[in-house]
């Protein structure tokens, strides 16, 4: 290398920093990938992504003969500049050469490619990939040592080598957020939701079991009551106890019976349609799925004692992945209503997930599923009326009670 010219050496010494600024690059570039990006781009038959693939399927393999190359080259520029500087300016410049050397080294084949690298990895690890796997199989037995020596010492401190290619829930979130440029709001609210389906209990969106509307089967007079003045489609039926649920009947079967022949308590029960029970604590994502196997529309909520807690519509679930919908133009949900001076009022019997939903808070629901029941369980009492009270980052006022609860609410936001 000594009877090599000064200006062999010196382009010697600038291939070997464009080599290392490749290794460098190459090594962000295979780190920075998209993988989930990467598989698509092999679905649809890229060859540099397959080979890519490939490549990062032997981490160990594809780091060590990343490093193994910029170490060499390195290592190589080192001794080169070294001999130019003696050749040039004589030994005591030596300490000055390496000075520079890092220098050089450290904005041009580090930071600068590198930057580069994490910021356009697709154009980057393709095109290096084929050069990159020709480097491997040439070191292949100096690549195996590094890596076995590699995974001894990671082993002596416990450390397993393990592949991580699965979103966890948070992840998804952070990746649903992330892609806001590329999907409207609504369906990003709607990934979003369903993500967090896992998270929903039926209990938390249920009708609860005051609120039913229900009828002995076995009493004529309130049958009839009920289908005159009920406003939904179905009506739970009961025998003795209203925990005795034997079924629900259909207003659209009673309409179609009442048509053609007189109606009477032994024709109702020909048309009940059985019940189907609900554990309490089952995730709506399980739920669905459920209704979905069983080809049913309503489950009847209960818990470990069999008790009824509620009723659960498919309606409601699919209001929790697309957001609330009504029937028809004339129907409003206006559980929460915005004032004038920026305040809301509103019915105390509201989710604490659908409040949080609304304006944007963090209330806890891990026990109490209503603002009403949150309320009760701050005060620890029966609140009287214009009572006020400050659960961060809110300050709720009771606007309305009677004997039976809170009626109504005004909630001010603590900026």
């Amino acid at each position: 290398m000594e009877s090599l010219s000064t200006f062999w050496l010196s382009v010697l010494l600038f291939l070997l920093i464009i080599a290392s600024a490749f290794f460098s690059a190459s090594e962000t570039s295979m780190m920075a990938l998209n993988r989930y990006r990467l598989k698509a781009l092999s679905a649809k038959n890229n060859t540099q992504a397959k080979r890519v693939e490939k490549l990062l399927k032997k981490i160990d393999y594809l780091i060590g003969g990343i490093l193994l190359g910029n170490n060499f080259v390195n290592i190589l520029a080192a001794s080169i500049a070294t001999l130019l500087s003696i050749k040039l300016w004589g030994e005591g410049s030596v300490i000055i050469a390496s000075l520079v050397l890092t220098l050089v080294i450290l904005i041009f084949a580090e930071n600068t490619p590198k930057t580069f690298a994490a910021k356009n990895p697709e154009k980057i690890a393709l095109p290096a990939s084929w050069l990159l796997e020709i480097l491997i199989k040439i070191f292949k037995p100096l690549i195996y040592l590094i890596s076995v020596i590699s995974q001894f010492i990671l082993q002596l401190f416990g450390l397993k080598n393990v592949s991580k290619d699965i979103l966890n829930s948070e992840e998804l979130r952070m990746a649903v957020k992330d892609s806001k440029s590329q999907m409207s709001k609504n369906y990003q609210n709607m990934l979003l939701n369903i993500i967090d389906l896992e998270k929903v209990k039926v209990e938390d969106i249920m009708i609860p079991h005051h609120e039913l509307v229900s009828a002995d089967a076995n009493n004529e007079d309130e049958l009839f009551e009920q289908f005159k003045r009920i406003q939904h489609n179905r009506l739970l039926l009961f025998e003795g106890s209203e925990n005795n649920i034997i079924g629900t009947i259909h207003m659209r079967d009673i309409l179609n019976i009442y048509a053609k022949e007189e109606i009477n308590v032994s024709k109702i029960k020909e048309l009940i349609r059985e019940p189907y029970f609900i554990p309490e604590g089952t995730p709506l994502s399980q739920q669905l799925e459920h209704f979905k196997k069983q080809k049913r529309r309503l489950g009847i909520v209960v818990d470990e004692y069999g008790e009824v807690k509620g009723m659960v519509v498919l309606d409601d679930i699919l209001e929790e992945i697309v957001g609330q919908f009504t029937s028809s133009e004339g129907e409003t949900i206006e559980e929460i209503k915005i004032q004038d001076d920026g305040s809301y009022l509103a019915d105390p019997r509201v989710s604490i997930r659908e409040l949080n939903s609304e304006l944007n808070v963090k209330l806890p629901f891990d026990s109490a599923k209503t603002l009403n029941g949150l309320i009760l369980e701050q005060l620890q009492s029966f609140p009287q009326h214009n009572v006020s009270l400050k659960i961060d980052p809110l300050i709720i006022e009771i606007i309305q009670v009677s004997k039976q609860g809170i009626k109504l609410v005004k909630i001010t936001k603590i900026n």
